[in-house]
């Protein structure tokens, strides 16, 4: 089994779900540990709360469309 390769952090060219999931790492405070040793650093917990929180934002956020497209259908 080959061992992945580490990849940095390219801030200019972030995807829409990577900016999500670096904006979440500063909200929980591992924004700094991230940039400095990429998402291999962390730890299950920290991880699987990103993880979670990501699932969140994006069932909230696909909602909000939901309810947006609606509302502008009706006018």
């Amino acid at each position: 089994m080959g061992k992945k390769k580490e990849k940095p952090i390219d801030l200019e060219n972030l995807t829409p779900e990577e900016e999500l999931k670096l904006e979440i790492a500063a909200e929980i405070g591992v924004y700094d540990k991230v940039l400095n040793g990429g998402w291999r650093v962390l730890s299950a917990k920290e991880s699987g709360r990103i993880g979670g929180l990501l699932s969140r934002r994006k069932r909230m956020l696909q909602n909000e469309d939901k309810t947006g497209e609606h509302a502008s259908v009706d006018d």
